[in-house]
């Protein structure tokens, strides 16, 4: 079975959320959702995305702290650690060439987006 872009985003989505919160003081996870969608990403699924933070928290890349909600229930707000960052460069690197190792395999190079053809 070939490997879908759900897999690929699934498994970029931690880079990904950690690159959010790192350009943010913090974020909430509605709002995360939106950024993704935003960016593109638009398939993510609060099912896929919770379980994703709850994992980087596990891990010591993004801490929480809840909040006051904006006329309704508290929220859970996330913010990226020290860890988190250490981490967010490591993997960015890793993106990175495993991005150029894939590209270097394919046939024919896809002009970047924003590029005229």
């Amino acid at each position: 079975m070939a490997t879908s872009p759900t897999a690929w985003t699934r498994a970029a989505l931690p880079l990904c959320l950690l690159g959010i919160l790192d350009s943010e003081t913090r974020s909430y996870g509605y709002a995360l959702l939106g950024r993704l969608g935003e960016a593109g990403l638009d398939g993510v699924k609060a099912a896929t995305l919770y379980p994703a933070l709850t994992r980087l928290e596990e891990e010591g890349a993004v801490e929480v702290e809840w909040g006051a909600g904006d006329g309704g229930p508290g929220r859970k707000y996330y913010r990226i650690t020290e860890e988190g960052r250490a981490r967010l460069r490591r993997d960015q690197a890793a993106w990175g060439a495993f991005s150029r190792t894939v590209d270097s395999l394919l046939p024919v190079k896809l002009p970047a987006k924003g590029d005229e053809e």
